[in-house]
């Protein structure tokens, strides 16, 4: 970590760190600013943001439950923040796992239970409030997330003990920033605990989005787990802010993941320089296209809704009619899914799933007798595409 990297504000925050790394220094972040921060370039693209917040607020309340858009968002989140750590799966394997957990990968698992923890913590947020962040609750957060993660170093849930760093070859003699001294983290993650609670000046002087920079860049820089900071807090944490606010929480990972350079460039001018605009600006840009690919995608969702009614004189009211309305959240799925979804005996769950593949609009993945998967090909289609590429329509007349 070179100091001359470093604003003056922040290099007066060294501190050494203990051995074997005493000759290298570790900073001790100062505590989040609860004033007024100026935007200067972001400030056009921080207000597009805000105005797109309200229109994925309008959409929501079109929807049954408005804290999740859909059941797939939450699952690409949690692909794409797991990937933005070294974890990789996909989409397909993370949805069948949700049905079968037989023979899936450490890797699959460990993104599964990223989004199954944002699943349980959103109620939380919404009926806490910022309240929710408290040390117990990042705790658990990480515990949950990090409990199939094999190559973990210590007890998932306890914070680090051990010197951390960022960047560089492995090396801390050529790191891009060391985080504070392991004595020092449980008081700087207070601070970052006490900022998300948003019971100083902030709630007033600051917008959720510089909210949502500052408490992300903070956290990020006490590190205070030996591994899954990024993916468990830093990131995690984005949503459930949100929803603590009473906002529709947005899934920002994606784009965080296609435009990682940038992110990572905004992320160091917070850290090394407190210099806080461009992370506001570009958690800005991910807002406003986040909520453009919701829009998109339910768009196209829709429209292949309405393709697949035309396959097809389903009875009004049947079981395959009903589960047409299910595909686009569980696109992957099996006939006791459906059933329980639905509320209906195992036949009519079988032969449901029977005539939606007579049709063509699900097909059956396994080839078994038993323990059959069923997917929806074109659905996945849309939501596999590169964020922010057109999502590609079935032709009507197949």
């Amino acid at each position: 970590m070179k100091r001359e990297d470093l604003a003056g504000g922040i290099r007066e925050c060294l501190q050494r760190l203990p051995a074997p790394y005493a000759q290298h220094y570790g900073v001790v972040p100062p505590p989040p600013p609860e004033a007024g921060v100026m935007l200067g370039d972001a400030a056009a693209r921080h207000g597009q943001a805000l105005s797109a917040l309200g229109e994925i607020a309008a959409l929501a309340r079109t929807l049954p439950d408005p804290y999740l858009i859909s059941r797939v968002l939450s699952r690409q989140e949690a692909l794409s923040s797991s990937a933005l750590e070294g974890t990789h799966s996909t989409l397909n394997e993370l949805l069948v796992v949700d049905e079968d957990d037989q023979g899936a990968s450490h890797a699959t698992r460990q993104v599964r239970d990223y989004a199954r923890t944002l699943e349980q913590f959103l109620p939380q947020a919404c009926s806490e409030g910022p309240a929710l962040f408290r040390l117990p609750t990042v705790l658990a957060l990480h515990q949950a997330v990090m409990q199939h993660d094999p190559a973990y170093r210590g007890t998932p849930g306890t914070l680090r003990q051990d010197v951390v760093w960022i960047g560089g070859t492995g090396h801390i003699a050529y790191s891009t920033y060391n985080p504070p001294p392991p004595d020092q983290v449980a008081a700087c993650l207070e601070a970052s605990l006490n900022y998300m609670q948003a019971d100083g000046m902030q709630q007033m002087t600051q917008s959720l989005i510089t909210r949502l920079a500052i408490a992300h860049a903070h956290f990020e820089a006490v590190h205070p787990f030996n591994d899954g900071n990024g993916r468990v807090v830093g990131r995690l944490l984005l949503p459930l802010m949100m929803a603590a606010d009473g906002q529709v929480p947005l899934y920002l990972s994606p784009y965080i993941e296609a435009h990682r350079q940038d992110y990572y460039a905004a992320l160091k001018r917070a850290q090394q320089r407190l210099d806080w605009p461009p992370l506001i600006g570009f958690l800005s840009d991910a807002i406003i296209r986040t909520v453009t690919e919701v829009q998109v995608t339910r768009q196209a969702t829709q429209a292949l809704k309405a393709t697949w009614r035309q396959r097809r004189a389903f009875r009004k009211g049947s079981a395959a009619l009903r589960a047409l309305d299910l595909l686009t959240d569980y696109p992957v799925l099996t006939a006791s899914r459906l059933g329980h979804l639905l509320d209906i005996t195992p036949p009519a769950a079988q032969t449901a799933l029977a005539q939606l593949c007579q049709v063509g609009i699900l097909t059956e993945r396994t080839g078994h007798a038993r323990n059959r998967i069923y997917a929806a090909e074109d659905v996945l289609t849309i939501l596999n595409r590169p964020f922010g590429e057109e999502p590609a329509l079935p032709d009507p007349s197949s």
